[in-house]
């Protein structure tokens, strides 16, 4: 593993890079790597310093490790838009055997949240508990005909080919973005998120550091039937929470969380999706001790 020497011990992480199909991705690690392992995934558009205050609080009993995903933060972008939850869970099937410390536990925040409970359905002995943040994907709705969604996903991605990523005059601009994305956040917060998530440019301008191409969505839609037989595979605990401000759905209601054999299910009032940062000791204190009973 390769690893900075950037930041003080604790708060600030020590950044490495590890590599999979043929991309150069990054990784952050805080606290001291004796102490027992936890993984942490971010959600789409986010970055792996999106967990720093959970990691503060983590980093006394674990050693935390966050990853920005492909297309993320300080991680290379994909050509095209190779940017599917099979690909996510290769690369972090790559970075975990690149840090050989299996097993270990997984958390996870929508598309992370997914992307954890993929990886842990796929390779159970690798993970001893998973928590997923929001991260169930959609409700299940009637399905378009598909060579509807084939020609409406061509559309989209002819139409980015003529993107460009969006120029912020300042970095206060891009903050007051990013209070808008989300209204829950403090103005430290917003201030830290932008800050690790957007790239300064010559003329003083900033753009976010994710790929336009994460956008997208694939053709295929969410299928159900795959993702219960992928959980259903899962054997540790799973904890899954979800914000009472946010357009999750209780997993008890519609029928996703049957497909776990050893599940918890919590609301986390005040909060909206990203509810680590909306309702952050809450969060926590269902976190620890589900992390503790390893």
């Amino acid at each position: 593993m390769r690893k900075g020497t950037d930041g003080m011990p604790g708060r600030e992480p020590r950044s490495g890079f590890y590599r999979s199909q043929g991309l150069r991705l990054h990784f952050n690690v805080w606290g001291d790597e004796a102490n027992p392992p936890v993984l942490l995934i971010h959600g789409g558009r986010d970055h792996a310093r999106n967990w720093d205050d959970v990691a503060a609080a983590l980093l006394p009993e674990f050693a935390v490790y966050a990853v920005d995903l492909r297309g993320h933060g300080d991680s290379d972008h994909a050509r095209g838009s190779q940017y599917s939850v099979p690909d996510f869970v290769v690369d972090i099937a790559a970075f975990a055997e690149m840090l050989g410390r299996d097993p270990l536990p997984v958390v996870g925040h929508s598309l992370g949240g997914g992307i954890a409970l993929q990886y842990t359905g796929v390779f159970p002995e690798r993970v001893t508990r998973v928590c997923a943040i929001e991260g169930l994907g959609p409700g299940i709705g009637s399905r378009r005909p598909a060579s509807h969604r084939m020609r409406e996903y061509v559309r989209q991605v002819r139409g980015f080919e003529q993107r460009r990523p969006r120029h912020y005059l300042d970095l206060e601009d891009a903050v007051q973005r990013m209070r808008e994305a989300n209204p829950h956040l403090t103005d430290a917060m917003a201030q830290h998120l932008t800050e690790h998530g957007a790239r300064r440019h010559e003329d003083g301008s900033f753009t976010w550091k994710f790929d336009n191409y994460v956008r997208l969505r694939s053709p295929y839609e969410f299928n159900s039937e795959d993702a219960r037989e992928i959980w259903n595979q899962i054997r540790c605990p799973v904890l899954l929470i979800r914000g009472s401000e946010s357009h999750a759905k209780d997993p008890e209601q519609d029928g996703k969380a049957s497909a776990f054999h050893q599940y918890r299910s919590v609301l986390i009032r005040g909060a909206g999706h990203w509810v680590h940062h909306d309702q952050l000791q809450p969060f926590l204190d269902e976190l620890l001790p589900f992390l503790r009973c390893a």
